[in-house]
């Protein structure tokens, strides 16, 4: 049996975006994708922002042991896909690891490349994405929703799902989703 992907998302400071990923991601797959996180400015052992965790809590998800870390260099190489909340996340990571350039996209750029993929899914999809690498763009950003109120936090949390909702299955070798 193959092992499972392994992604990982990366944001600033890894209390908002990034492990808002990881966590819904994880309940997404259901087993299918091994996920983690970090922050390119993160620093270790930081619970989640509250205002995100309201959202996991709405979609029944836990958060309550996440705990933040920084990104390494590690980290990127043992991952097999790092998706990013923004351009300036992505651009940071290829500055000090170009190698890694077919597995580094923006979670809204990989995502809009899977309807293109012709329902390629799993390892086989990260490199036919690499391949045919979409423009990473700001407007496909997640923006930050970090002390900007409950409804910039609700609103980050729903752009995410519906991202995450387009490359879990896609990325999971059933390409199935749980509910």
């Amino acid at each position: 049996m193959t092992e499972p992907l392994h992604v990982l998302f990366v944001c600033t400071a890894n209390i908002c975006r990034s492990p808002f990923m990881e966590l819904l991601a994880r309940e997404l797959a259901d087993g299918g994708l091994e996920v983690s996180s970090a922050g390119t400015h993160g620093l270790p052992d930081h619970p989640m922002d509250p205002a995100m965790t309201v959202g996991l809590t709405r979609r029944g998800v836990a958060h309550d042991s996440f705990r933040s870390r920084p990104l390494t260099a590690d980290l990127v190489d043992t991952a097999d896909l790092v998706l990013t909340a923004e351009v300036a996340h992505r651009r940071l990571i290829l500055d000090q690891q170009p190698g890694a350039f077919r597995k580094v996209f923006t979670l809204g750029q990989f995502a809009s490349a899977v309807p293109d993929a012709d329902g390629t899914t799993g390892r086989a999809l990260v490199e036919l994405v690499g391949t045919r690498r979409p423009p990473a763009s700001a407007s496909l950003d997640v923006d930050d929703p970090y002390r900007r109120g409950p409804e910039r936090a609700t609103a980050c949390g729903d752009r995410i799902e519906a991202l995450l909702r387009v490359v879990v299955p896609a990325l999971t070798t059933s390409g199935r989703i749980s509910a």
